[in-house]
């Protein structure tokens, strides 16, 4: 199998995560250049440290191959877990009463700590606690100040600090803990792109954590709550990207609905315009095989059928065996799938209706010129990244070239689906459309998008240097 050659054609985006087995220089490289478009840093592993050796290394990379490439700061969140047992474990039968409470006493058959009050605060008779990733699942039958009393109706073995997950109850626990705090300080200070939020469960959840963030990176949430599904509408108009986190949303709902969700998220963030990454197990068995399943193939096309922005690798790069190859696998099956004529029909179907703004406006009418005179690409001039965001959203088929004054929005687009933006500096003199169709033309002529003859649709704001003021659509045919 070769390895393809990252090129601006393909549009659905690769997010791989870095661990032990993808820390070093050579192997991020190779990541890079067999089609990762974003690289993440998990937070709930490694120490500042490691983070920070990573992300000089992305960096470097990223001067080498010529690129913006994205870097995602992933926060842990709360962490729910039981205490430990006297013996290290117990074994529960169904149908057996269970204690959980806040006694620092080890654990028996009978009962273990449970060092959350808010859990206890919160829970409320007949709902239910998920232990051991949904291994375990106990009902709860009533509480006081300080325990709940349970029946375990799915039982197993339990062992020291399992974690707990509670589906049917809004938690009073905040989605930024003390840890989270010094990562993200962190993150900042390092400058990442994206930070990704755990343990959201409310739109106000995102706004606290917008308030220490500010415009110094973008947002993006990470939907595994049910709670959060019920408020899908109000946290999406808060962030600015979304992650369907399915390994934790699929304990916390049955797993029939995860397929249902993931679908009905990626719907909702791309009639917004906002980026959204589809997440866990996609190429799971690549931790161990050089080869995906079938399965595990038609879960990463399915994802690019339904207009997903980007998929992630998990452990597959961060501690499998296979990380480049894995990172060649996702590459290949997007480009097959975006290569077929369904899937186009698919993307066009779903196109979301514009809202009543001359920007959008400008977007619609910008892929539509793009089509029906089968340009070879639509250039965006975009201040902040939200013309490109829009005119993303429409899912044109021909590449979208951004044209950014800074670094940093250049690598935030990174993520975008079609997306291929490049900054031309806040040195870069721009007082006119001319100086925007002359740059899109080097830049379409520099990437091998556009030769003699081809056309190039132009987007770009009046006044220049104003964020969100996209008004203006120029059509150039290059000599």
């Amino acid at each position: 199998m070769s390895t393809p050659v990252h090129t601006p054609t393909r549009r659905t985006k690769i997010v791989a995560t870095l661990g032990p087995a993808s820390s070093d220089r050579q192997t991020i490289l190779a990541l890079a250049k067999a089609g990762a478009d974003v690289f993440r840093l998990n937070f709930s592993h490694g120490a500042h440290a490691d983070h920070a050796a990573r992300y000089a290394e992305i960096r470097d990379v990223e001067a080498e191959i010529g690129r913006p490439i994205a870097v995602l700061a992933d926060l842990q969140g709360p962490k729910l877990r039981v205490g430990v047992f006297a013996e290290g474990k117990v074994k529960l039968e169904a149908g057996a009463r269970f204690r959980l409470d806040l006694d620092e006493t080890p654990g028996d058959i009978h009962r273990v700590r449970l060092p959350h009050p808010e859990i206890i605060e919160a829970a409320i008779p007949g709902s239910h606690l998920l232990l051991d990733d949904g291994k375990m699942r106990l009902r709860i039958l009533s509480g006081g100040k300080d325990h709940l009393e349970t029946e375990v109706e799915i039982g197993g073995t339990l062992s020291n600090r399992k974690g707990v997950n509670v589906p049917e109850v809004v938690l009073p626990i905040p989605a930024l803990t003390k840890k989270d705090r010094a990562d993200l300080d962190f993150a900042l200070s390092l400058g990442v792109d994206y930070v990704a939020l755990s343990f959201v469960q409310r739109a106000e959840d995102v706004i606290e954590a917008r308030e220490i963030i500010g415009d110094r990176a973008w947002i993006m949430v990470k939907l595994e709550k049910p709670q959060a599904m019920s408020e899908l509408d109000a946290i999406l108009d808060e962030t600015d990207a979304v992650m369907v986190a399915r390994g934790d949303l699929g304990v916390e709902l049955p797993a029939e609905e995860v397929p249902i969700a993931q679908k009905r998220i990626i719907r909702a963030a791309r009639h917004l315009g906002k980026p959204v990454v589809v997440a866990t197990q996609m190429l799971e068995s690549m931790i161990s095989s050089p080869t995906a399943t079938r399965a595990e193939v038609s879960d990463v096309a399915t994802a690019v059928y339904d207009g997903a922005d980007a998929v992630m690798l998990s452990a597959e790069s961060a501690a499998g065996q296979y990380p480049r190859e894995a990172v060649t696998t996702m590459a290949r099956v997007v480009t097959r799938v975006e290569a077929e004529p369904d899937w186009r029909e698919r993307m066009a179907a779903a196109r979301p209706e514009s809202g009543p703004d001359i920007a959008h406006a400008i977007a619609v009418a910008a892929h539509s010129v793009a089509h029906t005179l089968d340009s070879a690409a639509i250039a965006v001039y975009s201040q902040g990244g939200h013309a490109a965001l829009r005119t993303s959203r429409e899912r044109p088929f021909c590449p979208v070239v951004a044209l950014t004054p800074s670094d940093e929005v250049s690598r935030r687009l990174a993520l975008v689906w079609g997306v291929r933006a490049q900054s031309v500096g806040q040195e870069t003199t721009i007082t006119a459309i001319e100086d925007v169709v002359d740059q899109a033309i080097e830049l379409a002529k520099a990437d091998g998008l556009a030769s003699s003859g081809d056309t190039l649709v132009i987007t770009a704001g009046l006044p220049f240097a104003v964020k969100g003021s996209t008004n203006s659509l120029r059509i150039a045919r290059l000599d």
